[in-house]
C-alpha cells in the first residue's frame, strides 16, 4: 500500500517537476542568447542553427522509438504541421530575440509571463478550458489573467527608481540597453505578438493534432524542428540579404548556443510540453514562467550588470500574483476536473447525467460525469 501511495506521488507530482526543470533550461537560454546576440549574431542565423541542431538529436529517437505507432502522414496533418514549424520556431522565436535585442534579457523574459494569459483566452474559446462564473477555482484563473496584463503593462510604462544590488555597486559601464520608453515599448509588443504565435502554437498541437491526428510525440518534435528548420533558412536567407557573414560561427559561443538552445530548449521542450499538455492542458504548462524571469533577472544582473528598476520589480510582482491564481484554479481541476482530456471523443462541454435513486425518507442524487466519476448527493423529501 506504502508503494502506491509513493507511486500516485510521483505520478502527481511529475508534471510539476517537468515543467519546473523545463523553465530552469529556459533561463539559460535566455542568458546565453543575450550574450550572441550583444556581440551581433543575427538572431534569424540563430533560429535556422538552433533547430537544425533539435531536428538532428531528436530524428534518430523517434525513428526507432516511434516505429510501431507513428500514424500515416497525410497532407492534412503535414499542413497543421508546417504550420506549427511557423508558429513557434520562426514566428515566435525571431520576435522574442527581437524584443531581447532592443530591451534587455530580463524585461523580454518578465513580458513572456503574459503568455498565460494568452493561451488562457485562446484555450476557452477552442473549448480547451472551462468557465463558471459562479465557481470560485474559474473567477480565481480570470483574475489571475487580468493580473498578468495588467503587471506586464506595469513593467512596459513605469519605469520608477534603479534599484542598486550589492553585486552591482561600482559597476563602471552598467548595461543600459532598452532604458528608454520607446525601446521597452517597441520590445514589448515584439514579445507580445510572438507570445501570441506561441499560444497559437500550443493550441494548434494540442487541438488539432497531438490529440487527434498524430500522437507519436518524438516523430512529431522531430517533424516541427525540421519545417521550422527549413521555414526559418527561408527567412534568414530574406532578412539576411547580402550579408553572407552571418551564417558564419566558430567553436565560440555562438555554437554552445545553437547546441544549448536546440537540444533543450527545442527538441527536449517540445517533448516535454507536449506530454505534459496532454493531461494537464497548455495553461498549466505556461504558467511556470515567473520561475524562468527570477533566475535571468538574477543572472542578467551579475553577469550584463544589467540596472533593476522598482517599476519593473512591481510589475514582476503582479504578474507572479496572478499567475500563482491561475495555478490554483488550474490545481483545483485537477481535485474537481473541468479541462477535456486526452481520451475524450470531443472537447466540447458534456451535458452530465442524473438519475435518481428514492427511499421512503427522501432521496440520493447521483452525478456521472464525462470523466465517468460519480457525485452522490442526499436530499431531503419533505
Amino acid at each position: 500500500m506504502e508503494e502506491i501511495r509513493k507511486r500516485d506521488c510521483m505520478e502527481k507530482a511529475r508534471p510539476f517537476i517537468s515543467v519546473v526543470l523545463l523553465q530552469v533550461g529556459l533561463a539559460g537560454m535566455d542568458i546565453l542568447s543575450k550574450a550572441v546576440l550583444n556581440k551581433g549574431m543575427s538572431n534569424y542565423v540563430l533560429v535556422v542553427y538552433r533547430h537544425a541542431v533539435a531536428t538532428v538529436v531528436m530524428a534518430p529517437f523517434a525513428f526507432y522509438f516511434d516505429k510501431k505507432v507513428r500514424p500515416k502522414m497525410t497532407w492534412m496533418i503535414f499542413g497543421k504541421i508546417t504550420l506549427l514549424g511557423l508558429l513557434e520556431p520562426v514566428i515566435d522565436q525571431n520576435l522574442y530575440y527581437l524584443g531581447m535585442k532592443y530591451t534587455t534579457a530580463t524585461f523580454a523574459t518578465a513580458m513572456y509571463n503574459v503568455l498565460p494569459a494568452i493561451t488562457f483566452v485562446l484555450a476557452y474559446l477552442f473549448g480547451l478550458e472551462r468557465v463558471n462564473l459562479r465557481c470560485i477555482r474559474s473567477a480565481g484563473k480570470i483574475i489571475g489573467t487580468l493580473a498578468t496584463v495588467g503587471g506586464a503593462m506595469i513593467m512596459t510604462l513605469v519605469k520608477g527608481p534603479v534599484l542598486d544590488l550589492f553585486w552591482t555597486k561600482g559597476v563602471s559601464a552598467p548595461n543600459t540597453t532598452g532604458t528608454d520608453i520607446h525601446s521597452a515599448i517597441k520590445g514589448a509588443v515584439l514579445v507580445t505578438i510572438g507570445c501570441f504565435s506561441y499560444a497559437c502554437f500550443m493550441i494548434l498541437q494540442v487541438k488539432a493534432v497531438t490529440l487527434r491526428t498524430y500522437q507519436a510525440e518524438l516523430s512529431l518534435t522531430a517533424w516541427i524542428c525540421l519545417m521550422g528548420t527549413i521555414e526559418g533558412t527561408a527567412v534568414a536567407l530574406v532578412m539576411e540579404k547580402g550579408n553572407p557573414g552571418a551564417w558564419a560561427i566558430g567553436w565560440d559561443t555562438e555554437l554552445l548556443t545553437a547546441a544549448y538552445s536546440g537540444i533543450v530548449c527545442s527538441a527536449i521542450a517540445y517533448y516535454v510540453g507536449g506530454m505534459v499538455m496532454k493531461t494537464r492542458g497548455p495553461v498549466f504548462v505556461t504558467a511556470f514562467s515567473p520561475l524562468c524571469m527570477i533566475i535571468v533577472a538574477i543572472m542578467s544582473t551579475v553577469i550584463f550588470a544589467e540596472q533593476m528598476y522598482l517599476g519593473r520589480v512591481l510589475g514582476a510582482v503582479v504578474i507572479c500574483a496572478g499567475l500563482y491564481l491561475v495555478i490554483w484554479g488550474k490545481g483545483k481541476d485537477i481535485e474537481y476536473p473541468s479541462t477535456p482530456q486526452v481520451g475524450d471523443e470531443s472537447t466540447q462541454p458534456k451535458l452530465e447525467l442524473s438519475r435518481n435513486v428514492k427511499d421512503s425518507v427522501g432521496h440520493e442524487a447521483i452525478t456521472i460525469n464525462n470523466q465517468g466519476e460519480q457525485r452522490r448527493t442526499f436530499v431531503e423529501t419533505v
